[in-house]
């Protein structure tokens, strides 16, 4: 029963998309006015009811930018008995044998052959393959209606059709099988309901003698057989064209091919699900028509059975860009640069030498530069001093009296990660909470490569007090949340919905679910027989380690080489392999995906751990060599950092151009962020120079360097410093709210800092520095950079109606300390 095989070999279905995809490279020559293009030239419907969905272009060759023509198009068919062709140009099988279809546009012809095979008087319908699609294309099987908890009117389907067989179950034989009319299945209340033939609370949803009614009808006189064993499943999905970009108001009709296991394929276009990812940007009819209705870049979501995948629309918002003085300083810009001409967004200037100073220092140490380090690289004359900074942050410069700041690096990243690992003493007690820290800081210090980093994780094993990723096996103590974690940590995939039924939004299944956490199994735990009675720390083990393992071909829906699985007695070790693989681009592209949002303020995709098939890179082209690169450079998150941070996109500054106001995914200016809880209150301590106190830990001990989860400090809590109870990137709270203004404005704990008679105020007055001199200490301490000249006179107009120069010298470091420019990164 499978529609449509194309007899021309140009357009036979399974080479589509490489045949478009070739096709958008081409340019576009001169053509005749209102000449046109019908793809496919040839059909061939293979069965009853079978359909393909024909796409009419305008111009000789297809393009992105080709008009589409398909709404526009009228359609005619020579033989109605042979096949119907409706006014959206989508062709209908009805009897065997040839036929011509004629697709006009303006005064011009073109016909498309057809020849139809397989049409019986009475068809046999699959229940999995053409059944299960209409209910799902309907609704029926949709959470709000009978896929709910308790379904609807006494009726239950599965989510998604993620449970065919009860589904069957319910249709044919629950409730004494009054669904089903064996004498006169045409009067089924499975017919009779969804086309208001009787009353239904969903309205209609079928209509009485559409292609659909006649399917489901033919099942139910054929029986309502169920599924077969030798159902073929689906595999993937196709969406023709992948990509368009126009102005606002352009249409087109989008095509949809599935691929299935037994190596077939359909056109599903009339069954699949069609919705907008930026309604803003596009609209998608229920038949798969988009219309442009803004500006910006969207995307048309298309479901069926499973699978997902998106069509691109790109309206730019400009037809030119200014990239006057644009410089490429890596890959990353030349990629940024085509996107900006694309998208019609000219990007905005360089930052100037302090806020890059400063920026840099609190993305990669979560520290301030110190008044001396900033004096020094303002100073400075040198070309390249930029890239040297940056070198000298990362450790990198290979001369040990510049790479000096190995324990802020460490500590600020082993910081994140524990967040993300939800190292917590209440989960891990004190000793294995300081063995993951320990680990974690280890990790950053010696810059592991992070392919390796997941390795251990996973693969762990041993006492949780001497081998800190053992933690990771009584953190997520069985494996369903194992199995969330790894996905969500290493791979971006937020796989929970899984749990129960198929992802709504990802191509991820139940036993993808079950097959992900079933790699755990053998791993179990025991006390450590060393300490007794007197408890202590458990030990990770792996059991049944008897012989080689059943092969795992699949892991969450791709494919595992051979060479994985051969003499593992782990299954871990295999998981491992597969994820680590350079064969495995999601692995890659997770990790950078990260590390462009932690650094650009907004990842490719967004949220940074939500990587679904139906959530794209706002740049793919940028993503892929991203991660390309960064596998090239043997997973090495410091080289990742440095190429982030060397592009002018990471550069620019903050301030937006009046073009490039409202862009949010492009990065066409620098995104401002909110310093994270800990790197805020350091740069209170670091500026007052009085240092916070932190139970169990020693004076001077700095936030980033805290190892717990919890502390009794109002600043960490209202900044969002996260409990640690999610995987989450969510979790850390990065959004600005009305508590953090009040207290920073208002907190007794910060006055006291700066009227601290040890502070900086204090000591700058100690030292008998003039007012001008401590006006610009003061703003080289919190902004790192001087004042400017309208800066110092309003300071001198200041101090001068001040009752003394200490007070004034206070409310000065309170003013810019509850400034935008020392809250935000910019």
């Amino acid at each position: 029963m499978f529609a449509p095989t194309f007899s021309n070999p140009c357009w036979r279905l399974p080479r589509i998309l490489g045949i478009w995809v070739a096709l958008l490279t081409v340019a576009v020559p001169a053509r005749a006015e209102n000449s046109f293009r019908v793809m496919p030239e040839t059909v061939t419907l293979d069965g009853s009811f079978s359909r393909v969905q024909l796409l009419v272009c305008a111009g000789a060759n297809v393009t992105e930018k080709s008009d589409d023509l398909t709404d526009k198009a009228s359609y005619a068919t020579s033989k109605p008995e042979i096949v119907t062709v409706n006014r959206s140009g989508q062709l209908l099988a009805q009897g065997n044998g040839e036929a011509e279809v004629t697709v006009t546009w303006g005064d011009r012809s073109q016909k498309v052959a057809v020849r139809v095979t397989g049409v019986t008087a009475e068809p046999a319908i699959a229940f999995g393959e053409q059944v299960m699609p209409i209910l799902s294309k309907a609704g029926c099987n949709a959470a709000a209606c009978h896929a709910s908890q308790y379904g609807k009117g006494g009726f239950k389907l599965s989510v998604f059709s993620s449970k065919p067989t009860e589904d069957h179950f319910n249709i044919v034989r629950e409730g004494l099988s009054r669904r089903f009319n064996r004498q006169s299945p045409e009067q089924s209340l499975f017919l009779l309901k969804p086309t208001s033939s009787v009353p239904h609370g969903g309205g209609l949803r079928i209509e009485r003698g559409s292609a659909d009614y006649q399917i489901l009808a033919a099942w139910l006189a054929g029986g309502a057989p169920g599924m077969e064993s030798s159902t073929a499943q689906v595999t993937g999905l196709k969406v023709l064209p992948a990509k368009r970009v126009g102005g606002v108001g352009l249409t087109q009709q989008l095509q949809v091919v599935a691929t299935y296991s037994n190596d077939r394929s359909r056109d599903v276009t009339t069954w699949a699900k069609f919705d907008s990812t930026e309604e803003g940007v596009l609209e998608v009819s229920p038949q798969g028509l988009v219309k442009t209705v803004g500006r910006g870049q969207g995307g048309a979501m298309v479901r069926f059975m499973g699978q997902a995948q998106i069509a691109q629309v790109v309206v730019p918002y400009a037809d030119t860009v200014d990239l006057n003085g644009w410089a490429d300083n890596n890959l990353i810009d030349r990629i940024a640069s085509a996107k900006f001409r694309e998208i019609g967004i000219s990007p905005s200037g360089l930052c100037d030498d302090a806020t890059f100073l400063r920026r840099t220092h609190l993305d990669v140490l979560g520290t301030l530069p110190t008044v001396e380090q900033a004096k020094a690289f303002l100073d400075s004359k040198d070309s390249d001093k930029r890239k040297k900074l940056i070198d000298q942050l990362l450790g990198l410069t290979g001369d040990p009296a510049k790479d000096i700041y190995g324990n802020e690096y460490a500590a600020y990243w082993a910081l994140k990660w524990s967040d993300l690992l939800r190292s917590s003493s209440t989960t891990l007690g004190e000793q294995g909470m300081w063995a993951m820290t320990n680990w974690l800081t280890t990790s950053f210090r010696e810059n592991k490569r992070f392919d390796k980093f997941a390795r251990e994780l996973l693969t762990a094993r041993g006492t949780t007090y001497d081998n800190g990723p053992s933690n990771f096996y009584v953190v997520f103590p069985n494996n369903e949340a194992r199995g969330e974690a790894t996905a969500q940590l290493f791979l971006g995939l937020r796989v929970q919905c899984a749990r129960c039924h198929h992802h709504p939004f990802e191509t991820i299944s139940q036993n993808d679910f079950q097959g992900l956490a079933a790699i755990f199994s053998q791993v179990g735990s025991k006390a450590s027989a060393n300490y007794g009675r007197l408890g202590g720390p458990r030990v990770i083990l792996v059991r049944d380690e008897t012989g080689p393992l059943p092969k795992i071909e699949r892991i969450l829906g791709l494919p595992v080489s051979e060479e994985a699985n051969r003499g593992k007695l782990d299954r871990r070790e295999v998981l491992a392999d597969w994820l680590t693989s350079t064969e495995n681009r999601a692995f890659s592209r997770n990790v950078v995906n990260r590390y462009v949002g932690y650094l650009l303020g907004r990842g490719l995709v967004e949220s940074i751990d939500d990587m679904r098939a139906t959530n794209p890179p706002s740049n793919v082209e940028l993503m892929n060599a991203l991660a390309d690169d960064f596998v090239k450079n043997g997973y090495d998150v410091k080289q990742l950092i440095r190429t982030i941070m060397n592009s002018r996109l990471y550069q620019l500054t903050s301030r937006p151009t009046k073009m490039n106001a409202t862009d949010t995914r492009f990065y066409s200016h620098y995104t401002v962020k909110r310093l994270p809880a800990e790197p805020l209150l350091d740069a209170i301590d670091a500026v007052t120079g009085v240092p916070t106190k932190f139970e169990k830990v020693p004076l001077g001990t700095r936030a980033i360097e805290l190892p717990d989860a919890q502390y009794a400090n109002y600043l960490l809590k209202t900044f969002g410093k996260p409990k640690r109870e999610a995987v989450c990137e969510c979790e850390r709270v990065s959004d600005v709210n009305l508590a953090q203004a009040l207290h920073t404005l208002n907190s007794d704990v910060i006055v006291e800092k700066i009227a601290n008679p040890k502070g900086r105020v204090a000591k700058l007055l100690a030292d008998k520095k003039a007012a001008a001199e401590i006006v610009e200490d003061l703003y080289m301490a919190t902004l790192s950079r001087p004042p400017t000249p309208a800066e110092q006179a309003n300071c001198r107009s200041g101090l001068a109606e001040a009752p003394d120069a200490k007070s004034y010298f206070e409310d000065l470091l309170w003013s810019l300390i509850n400034s935008k420019q020392f809250l935000f990164i910019r």
